[in-house]
């Protein structure tokens, strides 16, 4: 899923790489506005989300092997990432993988590890609508903020969804274990954007994992928790095109 445009090879291309359970939709407030600075951009859902056929993928290394392979179909030689939670650690092991074929990444909201609370794997698993109102009411650094009813269940809306997408990603996140390796490997420019109330990646987990990679450059955003997306889109993608034009 891209901006709709023409992929123009004159132009610089990045991809989106959503979170656990979501699709292209997250990144609404993004896509054209990047677009709009001159690049391709395309909003990917990963398979099993969205718009994307077929089976979600059980683990961040073959979605970091399946993000290749959509590359190469649109014949992208380099290219900027910029990933959101999960999307994060599919950022990270492309790089790990891949690291020649990018210019730069964008870390929003994430880690190089994402530990997942078994409870909540569970009720993912059992199809749970819960699961979801358990994600967001961690996933927002203010409940108010919740305006327009929980953005996850107009992705998943079934307990099959639920357990096929949502149960699949968390315990990918939760079984990744390659991140600290795969740092040592990033040498491209790379950002991080952080929400000063996430509850899911804290502000010192982050940083400690921006400490990691050399001259790496980081924004905390005020007032904002882990949906950084959807609660300051504005701020986040000022501050990534700001990186993105040094």
């Amino acid at each position: 899923m891209d901006t709709g445009e023409v992929f123009d090879k004159n132009k610089k291309t990045i991809i989106l790489l959503h979170g656990s359970g979501q699709s292209h939709v997250v990144w609404s407030l993004t896509t054209q506005f990047l677009s709009d600075h001159n690049y391709n951009v395309f909003a990917i859902d990963f398979p099993g989300h969205g718009n994307s056929e077929g089976k979600s993928l059980e683990s961040i290394e073959s979605m970091a092997e399946w993000l290749h392979e959509i590359t190469i179909k649109l014949g992208i030689d380099k290219v900027i990432l910029i990933g959101h939670s999960q999307g994060c650690l599919v950022a990270l092991e492309y790089g790990n993988k891949y690291l020649s074929n990018i210019e730069k990444i964008i870390f929003v909201a994430g880690s190089y590890e994402i530990p997942v609370n078994k409870s909540l794997i569970d009720l993912a698993l059992s199809g749970s609508m819960e699961s979801i109102n358990l994600m967001m009411k961690w996933g927002y650094g203010n409940s108010k903020q919740f305006i327009g009813g929980n953005p996850l269940q107009k992705i998943l809306n079934s307990p099959r969804e639920i357990r096929e997408v949502l149960a699949v990603d968390l315990i990918a996140c939760n079984n990744y274990k390659n991140g600290k390796n795969a740092i040592k490997k990033i040498n491209c420019p790379t950002f991080f954007i952080f929400g000063e109330l996430d509850k899911m990646i804290k502000v010192e987990k982050g940083n400690e994992f921006a400490r990691l990679i050399e001259n790496s450059k980081t924004h905390i955003i005020k007032n904002c928790g882990h949906m950084i997306i959807l609660e300051n889109a504005f701020e986040m993608r000022e501050k990534i095109i700001n990186f993105l034009k040094k």
